[in-house]
């Protein structure tokens, strides 16, 4: 796919303002956020486009945001078949990889995972 430098920032604000009320597809082609593919056809890049806009005018997107999926909320449900689930929210935020394991211990109506290789950490209880 072949690439062209789009406008940003006052450049792309200025042409905006050259091309009046052309359509949305002239106007992000007009402005370079166009690609031409393998097969040589014209494929408007919209999203690029918008966004290019909002950061001329000053919009900035948090980049370190995730765009999917949940937030942990810390609880979580026994499922109907009895298995309790633990989400990849929390394997993440402690870097745990496949294969780790880990130990079960039961306590009075508390589990606690404890690492296999005898990293038992009680700091946050």
């Amino acid at each position: 796919m072949t690439s062209i430098t789009p406008l940003t920032g006052k450049a792309l604000l200025t042409r905006l303002k050259e091309l009046g009320n052309a359509s949305r597809s002239e106007t992000a082609k007009a402005c370079g956020y166009y690609s031409i593919t393998k097969t040589g056809r014209e494929r408007i890049n919209f999203t690029a486009f918008y966004e290019a806009l909002l950061a001329s005018k000053g919009v900035a997107f948090d980049e370190a945001a995730p765009r999917k999926g949940r937030h942990p909320s810390y609880t979580v449900r026994v499922q109907s078949n009895g298995n309790l689930l633990i989400g990849s929210a929390y394997t993440k935020q402690l870097n745990l990889q496949v294969g780790d394991e880990f130990e079960i211990k039961l306590g009075r109506r508390q589990i606690r995972l404890v690492p296999v290789n005898g990293g038992d950490d009680d700091s946050e209880e």
